[in-house]
């Protein structure tokens, strides 16, 4: 197996990446990296037994939700109370998305 990728390998994952490889140096230290990084991720793809459920949950109890409750509600006066700013029977928030 090769010990580094070849330079067009490289440049073609560069462009992918958006980076600049202009200097030799650099080049050749991607060309290992590159490769290292490669060849960890086989070892990956070479594990015996995958088994997506241990990758989900690797235990066995479930989550379990709470029933909902209905309940009165909470009057507007003392919702006002709680916010910082209001403006008449508005609550004023935060721009959240500006245009």
């Amino acid at each position: 197996m090769e010990e580094k990728l070849t330079e067009e390998e490289v440049m073609h994952v560069a462009r992918l990446a958006r980076i600049s490889v202009s200097d030799p140096k650099t080049l050749e230290k991607y060309q290992y990296q590159l490769k290292k990084l490669l060849t960890e991720i086989d070892k990956i793809k070479d594990v015996k037994d995958y088994d997506e459920e241990f990758l989900i949950a690797p235990v066995d109890h479930l989550a379990n939700a709470t029933p909902d409750e209905e309940k009165d509600m909470i009057s507007f006066q003392d919702m006002k109370k709680n916010a910082p700013h209001t403006k008449g029977n508005f609550i004023e928030v935060p721009v959240m998305i500006h245009e």
